[in-house]
């Protein structure tokens, strides 16, 4: 489909992260965007301060009219695959005739345009895919990046180029993402991959599909592009250059020397060539160490010179909700983060306690979907238990429906902390604060995060007296 013909822009599920770029995406190349969303949320109210128009029912009297009575080449309808089949708006539109597809296919459209840096992984990605986009952005690289976070250097989830030059586009930046295999309809320029850990097997059924879909999203690289892989990944070089790179083992790219100084993660640099000293990150956790080092190779191999570089990585500000410090003070610190893997939730922690080693450690989680607190049982049960304390919430079923008997119930009898105990949203604030905390961690990828405002005030409230 030729984008450039189309004038009417509709996107079923338009509150998605990555559905909310595209939008802003097609809305700055002067398209008419709407769309709807069952929920309003911070990034629903933001499009519509934009000048998209987004409505909450599903009911087809909130489809534009424009989007069916005109000629249908002029109108594509975008939706993503957490919408329920059984939506009203979505079968009317598939049974109208007008142009419908998913949001991976038009991500890939665009993509298949410019040079394109795809990230992949389980975790890692939305991270180093950001880190990557601010280093090109200070070195004057023009690119456009569509990414899983919202960016805190650039407020927003998309970081748009300048097109005015048709013999210089933009550089494209884009998480590619494994759900429902989406990040396959992507052939990149330079592909990173940050893990294969097993995820989504709700969609594959088994970690060796997963990892074959890896496999063969790997394959994809363009003939003379570049592959770069976190050391220890079974990938096949489908590229005709490719690297590795690790925290303090063999690897092409590696960070060494790894120190907190003033609870900063400062690290050695070494590639092929040389060792670089004494870099900065402006995020803390070695896993973030990790993503660095993947973004650093990124620019190295595209000719960032590594003093812009270490500037640049010190500027890094992160992406919201990835290891986000909301207080930190000598009387309580508060951070949150999106973590909602066992790995993602181990790094997390892990991180925390090395930066405050003498500190009480307590965690909020709310678990993300049935099928991977079911898959995930152990894996929950064993990172959770490096927490100090443990307040944990209901299951956050997402597109899910509830699973006979998989509750969060199942992960706390699993929990070897001793202080543990489920809470109600409504409790939380109440008891966390009867707990007497020194460091606060929210940690999940539900809705945890509209409690966000209300645990910070009550812990300033109660630590500030």
């Amino acid at each position: 489909m030729n984008l450039s013909e189309v004038k009417n822009i509709y996107m079923l599920g338009i509150g998605g992260i990555g559905m909310s770029a595209l939008a802003r995406y097609f809305k700055a190349n002067g398209k008419t965007v709407a769309g709807y969303d069952r929920t309003q949320t911070t990034l629903t109210i933001e499009l519509i301060s934009e000048g998209i128009d987004v409505n909450y029912v599903d009911d087809i009297k909130n489809i534009p009219s424009q989007l069916t009575s005109n000629d249908f080449s002029q109108s594509l309808i975008i939706f993503t695959p957490a919408i329920p089949k059984d939506s009203v708006q979505y079968n009317y539109l598939l049974k109208s005739g007008v142009n419908m597809v998913k949001r991976s296919v038009v991500l890939g459209w665009i993509a298949k345009q410019s040079f394109t840096i795809a990230v992949a992984g389980t975790h890692g990605k939305t991270t180093t895919s950001s880190i990557i986009t601010h280093l090109l952005k200070q070195a004057d690289v023009n690119c456009t990046a569509f990414l899983g976070g919202i960016s805190i250097n650039y407020n927003s989830n998309l970081v748009l180029g300048n097109y005015a030059d048709e013999n210089n586009l933009p550089k494209v930046v884009v998480e590619a993402d494994e759900f429902d295999r989406s990040f396959l309809t992507l052939h990149p320029d330079i592909a990173v991959i940050t893990s294969m850990d097993a995820d989504h097997l709700d969609i594959y059924g088994d970690k060796e599909h997963l990892e074959e879909s890896y496999r063969l999203f790997a394959t994809q690289v363009k003939p003379n592009g570049l592959l770069i892989h976190k050391a220890g990944l079974a990938i096949p070089t489908g590229a005709t250059k490719g690297f590795s790179y690790s925290i303090e083992q063999q690897a092409d790219y590696r960070a060494e020397n790894i120190r907190v100084e003033n609870n900063q993660f400062v690290f050695d640099l070494c590639s092929p060539q040389n060792c670089f000293q004494g870099l900065s990150l402006g995020l803390p956790g070695r896993h973030n160490v990790e993503n660095a080092v993947a973004a650093c190779a990124v620019a190295l191999q595209s000719g960032i010179d590594i003093e812009k570089i270490r500037t640049s990585l010190a500027s890094y500000e992160g992406v919201l909700r990835r290891f986000q410090y909301h207080i930190r003070n000598k009387s309580i610190t508060y951070i949150d983060d999106y973590a909602h893997h066992p790995e993602e939730l181990r790094a997390a922690i892990s991180s925390v306690k090395e930066l405050y080693p003498d500190k009480k450690i307590t965690g909020i989680f709310q678990p993300h979907l049935y099928t991977r607190t079911r898959d995930f049982l152990d894996g929950f049960a064993e990172s959770l238990s490096l927490l100090d304390e443990l307040f944990l919430l209901d299951i956050y079923p997402a597109r899910e429906l509830p699973i006979e008997g998989v509750t969060s119930q199942l992960i706390l009898d699993k929990v070897k902390t001793a202080n543990k105990g489920i809470v109600t949203k409504e409790n939380l604030v109440q008891e966390l604060i009867a707990s007497k905390p020194e460091v606060v961690m929210t940690l999940g990828a539900g809705d945890i995060d509209a409690l966000v405002h209300a645990i910070k005030e009550a812990l300033i409230k109660s630590f500030n007296k």
